[in-house]
């Protein structure tokens, strides 16, 4: 199960073998990170960039995912897989590029310009859009595109089933300039993650409804504006293929077509050895790592993108609505042993993370656990006897009932099962019973996560270079039905407040400082304990290239291919 978290604020899941959201350019052939003693900076990244004339023209790539997206509308609550949007971003305009730096400007092949600006004491950012832009209907991309975005995503009709209003809420109005290809968009408060916004972009003739917003894109692509376009999808042999457009005004994609298809995480590795796929995310899987390694042909590409796997704390229910029991779990969990058992053979560093917006070799991170994430059993012990469970046998009990969780996660996820194996022992030392319920990968976020039928769960975010836009959906409170990405239902006024503040610093030094002080609001809410920044470790055909460890850097589609 893949959900990623990208530009444009929404945030989504991922387990071990999710794919990250990067492009073209970059890196070399060589492992940017061969040792355990050091993580790669977060400018290194490893795709194999190889210039275009040095490529075939034409071929296929078998493309790995966990599972066919139902939803390809990524700004809608049910389409945030990563999954999909590995799609999306060959068929849909993505009208920002980040570099390898993290450094994010407009694509070229949508937008000719970008500019924020002061007027009146408000902050306005003028687009202009590439006049050879369209619509796969014929249509111009346009202004109207933008405003429609911006009505759907802004939070005021509840019809539109959002998955993320961040940004886009503090928005004003968004006006046609000196022609259909001006956008001038102004916003009621600073919002200095505005590059974040409006990327994918969707037609204004699908989305300006709330039915074509939430069922549009459901399993189809009525309207595209890529380098590909959707061909089709084969539900007996699970896999979407999409094919190169040739009315692309772009340079023209290298591949003939690319297939999705759908491999369970743990069945990616001997597909890839069988050369069924022509790559694969490796992730934390020292398995998949060591057969990689073996295959003839292939190679390892590794990067330090903004990605990290944690555990999910249900707080609307149950034992966890009490924030010292959550507290408790975040003292009896060894995160130190977690990260060595699941990056054991991937010659990656095995660090706890100690934030919730920036990872280790990120501009600004900072550790503002202040203790909570420390494994200390005594302290854990203290706190759930505070909290009222006593122990009197093996397990705690309170009021009669025992002190037990559901850890619910996805089949054939061995990431999963093995922190599911340490985490057990772990609570069961301060008298928690925890039971490790196994579900269907296509069902654990749509039935499981999604409808807050768990307690404890794990998998991982995948970030982008905004780290506070992006990551604001998942810890903002829930306000009645609309929890955003907030799956744990945690949340309050007070971290509101702060993430604002952040998201509105247009100086970056000042966002930095801000991003940190929601930070220690969060460790103290104990909703979601960060375990480790998650590898970017890709096993890749020697003779694919523009592909492989991103890192912080964004795909591009047009540019993958085979070596002559």
């Amino acid at each position: 199960m893949n959900r990623t978290r990208m530009s444009v604020a929404v945030v989504a899941l991922a387990t071990a073998s999710a794919l990250t959201l990067t492009a073209c350019g970059g890196g070399d052939g060589k492992s940017a990170a061969s040792k355990k003693d050091s993580v790669p900076k977060s400018s290194v990244n490893n795709i194999k960039a190889t210039d275009r004339d040095q490529l075939k023209q034409g071929g296929t790539l078998n493309w790995p995912v966990a599972e066919i997206a139902e939803n390809f509308n990524y700004s809608q609550i049910d389409g945030t897989l990563a999954d999909g949007l590995d799609v999306e971003r060959a068929v849909m305009p993505i009208t920002m590029l980040s570099d390898a730096a993290g450094t994010v400007s407009p694509n070229p092949d949508y937008l000719t310009s970008a500019e924020a600006s002061d007027s009146s004491g408000k902050q306005v950012v003028t687009y202009e859009i590439n006049p050879k832009a369209k619509w796969s209907d014929g249509t111009p991309l346009s202004w109207k595109d933008f405003e429609a975005n911006w009505k759907a995503l802004n939070g005021k009709d509840a019809k539109y089933k959002i998955s993320s209003s961040t940004g886009y809420e503090l928005i004003s109005s968004v006006a046609k300039g000196k022609n259909d290809q001006e956008v001038v968009v102004t916003f009621s408060t600073p919002f200095g993650d505005w590059k974040s916004l409006f990327t994918p972009l969707y037609p204004a003739s699908v989305i300006g409804t709330p039915e074509g917003f939430n069922t549009g894109y459901l399993g189809k692509f009525p309207v595209t504006a890529g380098a590909f376009k959707f061909q089709g999808i084969d539900k007996t042999t699970k896999t979407l293929t999409v094919v190169r457009d040739d009315s692309w005004w772009g340079n023209k994609a290298i591949l003939d077509k690319i297939i999705y298809r759908a491999l369970d995480a743990d069945a990616q590795a001997g597909a890839f050895a069988n050369g069924e796929v022509g790559f694969f995310s490796v992730g934390p899987d020292p398995a998949g790592y060591k057969q990689a390694q073996e295959v003839k042909g292939a190679e390892i590409r590794k990067a330090a993108g903004p990605n990290y796997r944690h555990v999910t704390f249900n707080g609307a229910r149950g034992p966890l609505k009490d924030v010292k029991v959550r507290q408790a779990i975040m003292s009896a969990l060894n995160r130190q042993a977690i990260a060595e058992s699941d990056l054991q053979g991937l010659d990656w560093d095995p660090k706890p993370l100690n934030n919730h917006f920036f990872v280790t070799n990120q501009k600004g991170y900072k550790d503002n656990s202040a203790g909570i994430g420390v494994f200390d059993q005594a302290k854990a012990k203290s706190l759930l006897d505070e909290a009222g469970w006593k122990q009197g046998g093996e397990f705690r009990t309170k009021g009669g009932k025992t002190l037990e969780l559901d850890f619910v996660i996805p089949a054939n996820v061995s990431t999963s099962a093995n922190e599911g194996k340490l985490m057990q022992p772990m609570l069961k030392a301060v008298g928690i019973k925890m039971n490790i319920k196994s579900v269907p990968l296509q069902e654990f976020f749509d039935k499981y996560v999604n409808t807050g039928s768990f307690d404890l769960t794990a998998f991982s975010w995948l970030g982008t270079p905004f780290p506070v836009s992006s990551t604001k959906s998942i810890y903002a409170k829930p306000v009645g039905d609309n929890i955003q990405q907030n799956y744990t239902g945690v949340g309050s006024d007070e971290l509101d407040a702060a993430m604002n503040k952040a998201a509105a610093a247009t100086d970056p030094a000042q966002a930095i400082d801000d991003a940190n002080a929601s930070d220690l609001l969060i460790w103290q809410q104990a909703n979601l304990l960060p375990l480790y920044q998650r590898p970017d470790i890709y096993a890749v055909k020697k003779n694919l290239v523009n592909i492989g460890a991103f890192g912080f850097q964004d795909l591009r589609y047009e540019n993958i291919g085979y070596l002559k």
